[in-house]
């Protein structure tokens, strides 16, 4: 499917590229998570651009952002969602992980119709996930070019081949300096349960197991007691904080039942 890309200036004269998939129809803007980039929204720009403009940007230090180091904080990047949503519109709202965690709070200031969030960093992962994480990336990294991409393929096969592409695109060139980034500039304020509790428009959480979560459990059942009423929480018990690409179809049909009647 063919698609258009357009370079966007932020307001701290960063630069992102977006792109693009499907000329008609309200605006999806999609916001990806660590060591994803603009292409991991091509399996559902393919199921939804015959109805939405679906659109998707790289993050900072990701895809053809690598070389922008940051800021890394929440913040910051709520900031640049809107950036973009200011020059090509949001209707609505979808994110996974660290950008899930940049719709629920960006959603709120901006006015898209629905937000959907993918096993959204709700509260700053510990530490150990963090060192965990580095450690597994500097392994693959210290692979370089055509071997670090082929490492990639290698790593992802299961995948779908158009994740995998989207994979390879994300982290050809990345460090790990965004995401310890994450880890040490959001050392305090990184929680959302209190947006989530008073969430005032339609909000969709597509929740991975909770043995495979990036929420911990605890946060997981205050969540489920003390939400919204137009929040919507949705598990797939089976299914890892990667559910987007390991339950694509399930995924789309929850998005699909999620989004009949609002947009």
């Amino acid at each position: 499917m063919q698609s258009m890309l357009r370079t966007i200036v932020l307001d701290d004269g960063a630069t992102t590229t977006l792109e693009r998939w499907g000329d008609i129809g309200p605006v999806m803007l999609c916001v990806h998570g660590m060591t994803s980039s603009r292409k991991a929204w091509h399996r559902l720009a393919q199921r939804f651009a015959d109805r939405y403009q679906v659109m998707a940007y790289d993050q900072r230090g990701h895809g053809d952002s690598v070389a922008i180091p940051g800021p890394m904080t929440l913040e910051r990047g709520v900031q640049d969602l809107r950036d973009v949503a200011a020059v090509v519109g949001a209707d609505v709202l979808v994110g996974h992980s660290w950008g899930g965690a940049c719709v629920v709070r960006g959603g709120q200031m901006l006015d898209a119709i629905a937000v959907a969030a993918i096993d959204p960093m709700i509260v700053q992962v510990a530490d150990d996930w963090y060192a965990e994480f580095i450690d597994q990336l500097e392994e693959t990294f210290s692979y370089q070019g055509d071997a670090r991409d082929e490492r990639i393929r290698v790593d992802y096969s299961d995948w779908h081949p158009a994740d995998v592409d989207g994979k390879v695109h994300a982290v050809h060139s990345m460090t790990t300096a965004p995401i310890a980034g994450l880890r040490d500039q959001n050392i305090s304020g990184w929680d959302l349960r209190g947006d989530i509790a008073t969430y005032p428009k339609p909000l969709l959480m597509v929740m991975a197991g909770p043995d495979d979560s990036i929420v911990p459990v605890p946060v997981m059942h205050e969540i489920a007691a003390h939400h919204a009423p137009d929040v919507q929480i949705v598990t797939l018990e089976d299914q890892g904080h990667n559910l987007h690409r390991t339950d694509f179809d399930r995924f789309a049909k929850t998005m699909e039942q999620f989004l009949s009647g609002l947009v």
